[in-house]
């Protein structure tokens, strides 16, 4: 007994290795790069470029400047410039909630789509699903509250938050503290899966969610995986896919249907609770979020069994 746990051990530990290697070879680069951008003013300009299709959302210019912030480093950063931002007092509760789907629908996308590629995922193809899903959603969700005339209400801004040190020193520190817990998150995240599969948990979800997995399109060899990155975050989920995509256990149309899922619809407890603190209502973050991710995969994965070739869609990453 004791050698079959101390074998399991390393077995985890040897797996997490390969994992947190293959994340950290995404991260490390995008997160430098993005500094590098957000010092140049990058937000600034695709705030610019955005701030007119606010307004088919009936969102302010400024939703742009905080949205296109949002996708090139994090939800955090969208939340502190909201709260930033002048006016934001004006914002309708509607408004507000609109503004954190987007802000959950895109975000971090130079190290989120990275994972998205080094799985097969095409680039192009996932960075439409991110931002036009966002779009979209935010489209509908406008006239929705419209036509109801629900939280058509002017709500205050339920509270400040206080922002960090913008020195590269602390923002260094705070960049290892990041990643010396995903190191942690993935090792657990692991051990969990070893476990689950060993009590039978995850057979039995499987069973559970089989109707549920024929009507959006998620095989069942993903769905545990794919369960982890949308309650966690896409970087888990999606790291464990890449483990899996390498060793050709998931096909690659599968992989594309868990990994847009989880790019529409992740994290649905850390980001949910992140966005509700500028006031955003759960019915939209949260409920109304995950039914239209689960509509757009199951007329996605319909879509993708009539194609001749994905191709430009997904590729294998299987080694030998």
């Amino acid at each position: 007994m004791p050698s079959a746990l101390i074998r399991s051990c390393r077995e985890i530990l040897a797996d997490s290795w390969k994992v947190i290697v293959t994340l950290f070879r995404i991260m490390v680069p995008a997160i430098l790069v993005v500094k590098v951008l957000t010092e140049l003013g990058a937000a600034q300009i695709l705030g610019q470029v955005f701030a007119p299709v606010m307004g088919w959302m009936g969102l302010p210019p400024e939703a742009g400047l905080i949205w296109a912030s949002a996708m090139l480093t994090n939800i955090y950063t969208g939340v502190v410039i909201f709260f930033s931002t002048a006016g934001t007092d004006g914002w309708t509760l509607a408004q507000v909630t609109i503004l954190g789907t987007l802000l959950l629908s895109a975000h971090n996308l130079p190290v989120e789509l990275r994972v998205a590629q080094k799985a097969g995922c095409r680039l192009w193809p996932q960075l439409l699903m991110r931002v036009g899903g966002g779009l979209l959603f935010g489209i509908i969700l406008h006239h929705s509250y419209q036509l109801s005339g629900s939280l058509q209400m002017v709500e205050p801004v339920p509270w400040t938050l206080s922002t960090e040190k913008d020195d590269w020193l602390s923002w260094s520190l705070s960049q290892l503290e990041m990643l010396a817990w995903t190191a942690l998150v993935i090792v657990l995240l692991l051990t969990s899966l070893r476990i689950l599969r060993l009590i039978g948990v995850e057979r039995l979800l499987e069973w559970l969610l089989r109707p549920l997995l024929k009507l959006i399109g998620i095989a069942p060899s993903a769905l545990s995986i794919t369960l982890i990155g949308m309650t966690l975050g896409l970087a888990y989920g999606g790291g464990l896919l890449i483990r899996e995509a390498e060793r050709g256990d998931i096909e690659p149309a599968d992989i594309f249907c868990s990994i847009s899922l989880l790019g529409l619809c992740h994290s649905l407890i850390e980001d949910t609770l992140l966005v509700m603190l500028i006031g955003a209502d759960l019915s939209g973050i949260l409920w109304a979020r995950i039914v239209f991710a689960l509509v757009i995969i199951g007329l996605l994965s319909r879509l993708m069994r009539r194609m001749s070739s994905q191709r430009w869609l997904v590729r294998s990453v299987a080694q030998p």
